[in-house]
């Protein structure tokens, strides 16, 4: 079983309430060989939401609401739902604080991408579950 971020699979719970849908996951979830999980949603945020991104290992958003802990939250219960499922492998929204795996938004919401890694891709590696990024 794969861990693929929900968004990707074409359910809308971006940030801005929208998808991302990609073919490739799209066609992972429905051979049942991935399970979409949002770990934003899982940590008890709503959507549509204000964009959150990483700035010095805290998740704020534009207006500096520490959103750290719900990130958190959602990525230990994206990680228990892993472990749940004997995932080996996760294929996670690049950009993302919670699923970006090579680059995420850089804190300053300019829409600058940065090297780094979301909460959620962090949980993932730590359980030896190989990441893999999509924009």
């Amino acid at each position: 079983m794969i861990i693929v971020s929900a968004c990707l699979a074409g359910l809308p719970c971006r940030y801005d309430g929208k998808s991302c849908p990609n073919p490739e996951v799209i066609a992972l979830v429905r051979a049942g060989k991935a399970l979409p999980v949002c770990p934003e949603q899982l940590g008890g945020l709503a959507t549509p939401r204000e964009p959150v991104e990483l700035k010095e290992d805290k998740a704020v958003t534009k207006q500096g609401r520490d959103c750290t802990d719900n990130l958190l939250r959602g990525a230990e219960a994206a990680a228990r739902i892993a472990e749940m499922v004997n995932a080996k492998e996760a294929i996670l929204r690049e950009g993302s604080p919670s699923c970006g795996v090579e680059e995420i938004y850089d804190g300053t919401f300019s829409g600058t991408l940065r090297p780094g890694e979301g909460l959620c891709t962090r949980q993932l590696k730590k359980l030896g579950i190989r990441v893999r990024g999509l924009r």
